[in-house]
């Protein structure tokens, strides 16, 4: 008989995840083919078993959906990728025009190019308190605008690649403006309810969730209130499934021109032989393109991935912050690499 897709390599996944993790899920497709292999349970208090359905912060995986809800609204003809980022600013924030040079579109924030730093003005200061557990549960819609009005940027928008949680949160709420609603709500009704995940969410008290851990210690639920589309969503393994396949099969109308377009690469990474399409990391190996993100909170690490050729899909989840060596999203990227190759 054969045997589910990921079952074999489960072991490595939740060994790469020891010892402060308690929860860890593969998901996996593969071809016709995918499972969900869940091991563990939500916390060390708890006697509930990890599910299909448990929700994970997720970090930084949020950008690669705040970067398909650009996409859709771009296909829908809100906007476009072109667009300064002054367009879309909130009426009351005007003007808090960032020191630029030259204009800051929204298609620099979902490339990383747009001259932002990593953090804006103002936000370790407010951090500090709270480092080990929530860096940024003090840094609101208001303490963006402040900062945006306080940033200079160094390098000119689209010629320099430098990782911004800055950028990509930003975008967020220029996407959220736009919408006329909160990131939450429109992550929702452009993406999330469309394709169907009934986990996904931003909210922190969600039903069912693993409870975060670092070395050891139980950490309270991540909250990102002034940047969500940095790193606020929170997602199980089934729904993260449903939602790599949508990228694997995107099917027609303004989602599915969406989920085609995220993919296309748009730069080449420094020093690197690896493309950043929107968000999304691209590296070409074999004739096969693999995509792939990673994320991480204080309590808990993610990895993202698929190869549309090879049909495959990859998501790790643990409950537990980051290694320093990695080994957890590596082991998520070898599981990815090792599917894709087996299927050609």
């Amino acid at each position: 008989m054969e045997r589910p897709a990921g079952e074999a390599e489960l072991d490595g996944i939740v060994r790469a995840a020891a010892p402060y993790a308690t929860a860890v899920t593969l998901a996996v497709a593969a071809g016709d083919r995918q499972a969900v292999h869940c091991h563990g349970r939500l916390g060390r208090d708890t006697a509930a078993p990890c599910t299909p359905e448990t929700v994970f912060e997720l970090g930084s995986v949020t950008k690669t959906f705040t970067a398909l809800l650009l996409s859709t609204m771009a296909a829908r003809g809100e906007l476009t990728l072109d667009d300064p980022v002054e367009r879309h600013l909130p009426r009351h924030w005007r003007p808090a025009a960032v020191r630029s040079g030259a204009p800051i579109r929204l298609l620099h924030l979902a490339t990383h190019t747009s001259g932002l730093p990593r953090l804006p003005p103002g936000l370790l200061a407010g951090a500090l308190p709270a480092f080990f557990s929530n860096p940024y549960a003090a840094f609101g819609d208001e303490q963006l605008r402040s900062g945006l009005t306080r940033t200079t940027v160094h390098h000119r928008p689209g010629s320099y690649f430098a990782y911004s949680n800055y950028g990509v949160g930003l975008l967020g709420r220029l996407l959220a403006e736009t919408g006329a609603g909160t990131y939450a709500e429109l992550l929702a009704d452009r993406v999330c309810r469309p394709l169907g995940l009934r986990s996904a969410t931003t909210g922190r008290d969600t039903p069912g969730r693993a409870t975060g851990h670092r070395r050891g210690r139980p950490l309270p639920p991540w909250h990102i209130p002034g940047l969500p589309g940095a790193g606020a969503v929170r997602a199980g393994g089934a729904d993260l499934l449903r939602y790599l396949r949508a990228h694997l099969s995107p099917g027609g109308g303004e989602l599915g021109t969406a989920l085609r377009d995220v993919q296309r690469p748009r730069l080449r990474l420094p020093r690197s032989a690896d493309q950043l399409a929107l968000v999304w990391n691209h590296r070409r190996i074999d004739g096969r393109d693999l995509y792939f993100h990673s994320g991480a909170t204080r309590g808990f690490t993610a990895f993202v991935g698929f190869c549309p050729r090879s049909a495959t899909a990859v998501a790790a989840l643990a409950n537990c912050g980051p290694a320093l060596d990695g080994r957890f999203v590596q082991g998520g990227y070898e599981v990815l690499k090792r599917l894709s190759h087996d299927r050609g």
